[in-house]
């Protein structure tokens, strides 16, 4: 890092407003929502999703509640557009929910976004162009006028196809892409440009949708923006003011917040999230927010763990541990003096004696979202497999990969029950050996050898099987693959679909524990774990391990 940042980077400049109200209002209402996982926060995943997993994702998407929902960008592949034709022509979008496309402002992807439409009931076809100085000089080499004149034509050849969606109602938005980062009288100007063709009234309103694309100021700075262009564009009346906030300052719950302070009437974003770089507002957290003020979202998270379920799943994102509100741990205390906090406050709302929620330490009731509260330095039967896992880790330095925790979190949970009694760290790590490492049958190894040559590994291994000898030999490109292969000319299939490892101990003596989870050919999968002082034997235990738990 330079001693001296001032040398290569300065502060963006405030906006001019010395009068400015959203510091003195108070949020009151939900804005409109329209979530945009399925676009925005599907074109920042490594494995984008297919057409089945965006399918189950829009469903859950209208469980929720939203009532607008960017659906894709249905020009850009055709993935994209048998999507939008499969939601339309299966009738899968509920008569009261907007499908929002995104389109850039040129005719042949107009033309195509159009033609994904024929048959729809509800559409937001949503053009844009970006608008920024460094766009402008970088990406385009334009004037303004120039850049102007690439937002009116695409708002002209949008409006001249219009006729084609008959039958269809029919909501226009404008983005002036990077508006954060662009100066407030252009982004007015081109936006009022846009207005001239489209002709919004009060009864027909328009979408202007004013994204803070890269937080490149503290989210303030973004709120005058916004309050900005409220006050001085015209024909307000006849707008929807919409936000959708990006996150690189880690910032883009408060610029939303505030932004709504602002004078905007709608907020678009993702699940938890999820989108380019550090990624788009998390609409779960903001509208749980405006729930601890005592005001309805107008979503329903009511069911939040599955939410997270079908997202984790359709994605191939994790949702953090410590995320607001749906991370695995934002409702467990590890600290004895929280814990007796939050039990002294439950037991006082749980008594009657208080009308409204003031418990320490916990901002909702955990049940309202289908959590519960968990103290998890002490396991009993009621604790969770976080619990589990945070005693194993912090007594012993035992990390179990997230999958492994689902899988012995309730094994650990109905010996404890069992037992009826609090259960020591020690007893747990007993019974995680017994469960994983201690599993010697009906395979059992003996010897494992491996050779070498240009990258692919042989191996030669005896084995007890039930207490009979079994030799096995087998080529991959590494060890655990030509355990495998070796393993399978005995009649034993199955895949390895998840590793992990790590040091339990420090030394020339230190022990290594290897987690393994395969799956069989019918669908069947295990976890299993072996401890050795040579991490590669202890991956081939680990295997056996898995396999024993079959």
């Amino acid at each position: 890092m330079q001693k001296d940042p001032s040398k290569k980077y300065r502060a963006y400049p405030p906006v001019v407003l010395p009068d400015r109200q959203w510091p003195n209002r108070v949020l009151t209402a939900a804005p409109r929502w329209c979530s945009v996982d399925l676009r925005d926060g599907n074109q920042a995943l490594a494995v984008p999703m297919n057409v089945s997993q965006k399918l189950e994702l829009f469903q859950t998407l209208v469980k929720i509640g939203f009532k607008e929902i960017e659906v894709g960008f249905p020009s850009a592949s055709n993935t994209e557009f048998t999507f939008n034709r499969r939601l339309i022509e299966e009738k899968r979008a509920p008569d009261d929910v907007w499908l929002q496309v995104l389109v850039q402002a040129r005719e042949d992807l107009i033309e195509r976004t159009v033609e994904s439409l024929i048959g729809a009931k509800r559409v937001i076809i949503h053009m844009y162009n970006s608008t920024s100085p460094a766009q402008r000089r970088v990406v385009f080499g334009k004037s303004k006028d120039e850049i102007k004149a690439i937002a009116v034509n695409g708002a002209r050849m949008i409006k001249e196809r219009l006729h084609r969606l008959k039958g269809t109602e029919i909501m226009l938005q404008y983005s002036p892409e990077s508006f954060s980062a662009t100066e407030v009288e252009y982004a007015r100007e081109i936006s009022e440009a846009v207005m001239d063709v489209w002709q919004p009234t009060p009864e027909h309103k328009m979408i202007l949708n004013l994204p803070d694309t890269v937080e490149v100021a503290m989210p303030n700075v973004y709120a005058d923006q916004i309050e900005w262009m409220c006050r001085n564009i015209k024909n307000r009346d006849s707008l929807i003011i919409s936000l959708h906030t990006h996150n690189d300052r880690y910032t883009g719950v408060a610029a939303t917040e505030l932004g709504l302070l602002a004078g905007a009437d709608r907020v678009e974003g993702t699940l938890f999230g999820n989108g380019e770089r550090t990624g788009n507002l998390d609409v779960v957290t903001v509208a749980l927010n405006l729930f601890m003020h005592g005001i309805d979202p107008k979503l329903d998270f009511s069911k939040l763990s599955s939410i997270v379920e079908v997202y984790e799943r359709c994605t191939g994102m994790t949702v953090p541990a410590r995320q607001p509100y749906a991370g695995e741990l934002v409702f467990t205390a590890f600290s004895g003096s929280h814990q007796d906090a939050i039990k002294k406050g439950l037991a006082e709302w749980e008594g009657g004696s208080r009308t409204h929620w003031d418990v320490p330490y916990l901002t909702i009731d955990p049940a309202d979202i289908g959590r519960e509260y968990r103290e998890v330095i002490r396991v009993n039967s009621q604790s969770g497999k976080g619990g589990v896992a945070y005693l194993l880790e912090s007594e012993f330095g035992i990390e179990l990969p997230k999958d492994m925790q689902r899988e012995f979190g309730p094994i650990a949970n109905d010996a404890v029950d069992k037992l009826g009694r609090e259960v020591s760290g020690a007893e747990l790590k007993a019974m995680f050996w017994q469960e994983y490492v201690e599993r010697d049958a009906p395979w059992k190894l003996g010897t494992f050898r491996t050779t070498s040559d240009n990258g692919k590994v042989s191996c030669e291994a005896t084995l007890l099987r039930n207490g009979e000898l079994v030799t096995i030999a087998g080529h991959g490109n590494g060890p655990l693959a030509a355990l495998v292969h070796g393993l399978g000319t005995t009649g034993t299939h199955f895949e390895i679909t998840g590793y992990s490892e790590h040091a339990l101990s420090a030394g020339e003596t230190a022990a290594a524990i290897a987690y393994i989870q395969i799956k069989t050919a019918d669908g069947k999968s295990r976890w299993g774990a072996a401890v050795d002082t040579n991490i590669e034997l202890a991956s081939v235990k680990a295997v056996l391990s898995a396999l024993n738990r079959l």
